[in-house]
């Protein structure tokens, strides 16, 4: 197969036009070309004047493909082995079945992966059913009646299902391809194939999520929804069993094997392994908060006059600079054409997030605007010391916001002049349960309110009305990633033999994709069996 970078499309052509241009590239004849698909999708926007679309193209040929490389002497041409995925071989001589704990993206997949090699996983959720948990999320969102246990957090899918469904990554890895194929396969829209910003909206996502499940129980392997992990039992520096309660109902399981994908807001959870000895350390995370323009204004600043080209739809933007501090400030999971959303899992603590569906045609932007928080940073040396500083902010956001889950918000153009807001301009805030405005220098820490100030300003400079005055600010934004990180060796276990620590909770990963491909690589390791090799 041969692979054509580069291939350049004004936003008005007929893709239908790829066909030709490749054999023009290749210098042969179109009736040469057995077959063609796109491998990468972007839009160039660069140059304002000149905003296009760049494809790379797979194609198969029937000549020689080498002398057809060869002969058209580009850069941007190659060839390529198509991606193929090898499921490992499943090497257990354990008479138990594997179990994971938490059926987010890294539960998923791991979960996927062992049930395909025939390995019959049990996958234990403490949160609900996405149908039954969308109806307690609404609930929250309406009533502001927080259910601790299914919520934007806990419940079928993981955190992932209540945001964009964004599937861009930073990792390298021959298994993302694995995951979008099988997110696909679920039901994901096929340009998260070629797309260069993959993303699958909160409304598919459900129904993703769904139909993996039901592919790992047709597999037999078994999703037990509201089943909390209440106990770990070990022995010999091993696992031996777990115990988890269903809806009032212990049951113990005997087992060698856990896969702790537990996302970065199971706390308590993190607090068992840290007293049942453990290996936990402090690792670096991110505070900020949601800041919201007119999804009009990010498509000029970014597209110039082909704003609200129909091919185009809503912009995005990816910003950093360094301020004031170290790490200075960047924009994360920046949500086009979507809302704020109100993400809370504990009682008494207010923390947002962001989500978009797959249409992204909503009035509003919003992105997290972070400051990155270093372990000497928080009040103490314990592993733990960021967790309880994340739920001291998030408990502050609470009683700043009314002590109803109204989350505390300003308007941009006050932050930069330290006043608190009174009245909102012409930006409408979207968070569900609604804002308290006030001064949000009240609930994030100095460091953190003083570098997103100084980035605003400079951000501004790459995208024009970034800091606009009736900008919203709403806060905080504390659970961008995990505060501790779980050691593992080299088979991904960490010191207590057949414990997995794996994802985003475990401090491994950064998002649906990174945390998707963990729970690969994790499950591999349990189907290799590594630990009786040596003993």
């Amino acid at each position: 197969m041969i692979r054509i970078n580069e291939i350049k499309l004004s936003l008005d052509d007929d893709e239908n036009l790829l066909k030709s241009k490749a054999a023009k590239i290749l210098k042969i004849n179109e009736k040469y070309i057995e077959s063609y698909t796109i491998f990468k999708k972007s839009v160039d926007a660069r140059k304002k004047d000149d905003v296009h679309f760049t494809y790379a193209l797979d194609v198969i040929i029937t000549l020689d493909e080498e002398q057809i490389v060869n002969k058209c002497k580009s850069g941007k041409v190659q060839i390529v082995k198509p991606y193929h995925y090898e499921l490992p071989q499943n090497k257990r001589t354990s008479q138990f079945r594997p179990i994971v704990v938490g059926f987010g993206p890294a539960g998923m997949l791991a979960g996927l992966i062992l049930a395909q090699a025939g390995a019959m996983p049990i996958i234990l959720e403490r949160g609900k059913d996405i149908d039954a948990r969308q109806r307690d999320v609404n609930e929250f969102w309406t009533k502001r009646k927080l259910d601790e246990e299914s919520n934007v957090q806990f419940g079928e899918g993981g955190a992932g299902t209540f945001s964009d469904g964004k599937l861009t990554t930073g990792i390298k890895s021959p298994y993302i391809r694995k995951v979008l194929e099988e997110l696909y396969e679920a039901g994901a829209p096929e340009e998260i194939l070629y797309s260069s910003k993959p993303h699958i909206g909160t409304d598919r996502l459900a129904i993703v999520v769904k139909n993996i499940r039901k592919k790992i129980e047709r597999l037999g392997g078994e999703v037990r929804l509201e089943s909390k992990l209440d106990k770990l039992y070990t022995a010999n520096g091993a696992i031996q069993g777990v115990s988890y309660t269903h809806r009032g109902e212990r049951t113990d399981i005997e087992t060698d094997s856990v896969i702790m994908a537990i996302g970065h807001s199971a706390r308590d959870t993190v607090e068992m392994l840290y007293k049942l000895g453990v290996e936990i350390i402090q690792k670096p995370f991110s505070v900020g908060a949601r800041i919201e323009h007119p999804q009009s204004l990010i498509n000029k600043a970014q597209y110039g006059k082909f704003a609200n080209h129909p091919k185009l739809g809503a912009a995005d933007y990816k910003l950093s600079c360094h301020g004031l501090h170290e790490r200075g400030a960047y924009t994360f999971c920046m949500c086009p054409g979507g809302t704020v959303v109100a993400a809370a899992s504990e009682k008494e603590g207010v923390i947002v997030n962001g989500m978009s569906s797959l249409a992204r045609d909503g009035e509003n932007a919003n992105s997290a605007l972070l400051v990155g928080i270093e372990p000497k940073d928080f009040p103490s040396e314990h592993p733990l010391a960021g967790i309880y500083y994340q739920r001291e902010i998030e408990h502050k956001a609470f009683l700043l916001g009314g002590s109803d889950y109204k989350a505390p918000a300003q308007l941009v153009g006050d932050f930069l002049q330290g006043k608190q807001s009174t009245q909102l301009g012409s930006v409408q805030p979207t968070c569900p349960t609604g804002v308290t405005l006030t001064n949000l220098d009240e609930v994030l820490p100095q460091k953190v309110s003083a570098t997103m100030k100084d980035a605003i300003v400079q951000m501004d400079k790459k995208l024009n009305g970034f800091n606009m005055y009736d900008a919203v600010l709403t806060a905080p934004e504390t659970r961008s990633s995990s505060s501790v990180r779980i050691l593992r060796d080299e088979f991904l276990e960490c010191n207590i033999q057949g414990i997995y620590p794996c994802g985003e909770g475990a401090g491994y990963a950064g998002g649906i994709v990174s945390a998707a491909v963990d729970g690969i690589k994790c499950a591999h390791s349990v189907l290799s069996d590594e630990h009786y090799k040596i003993g």
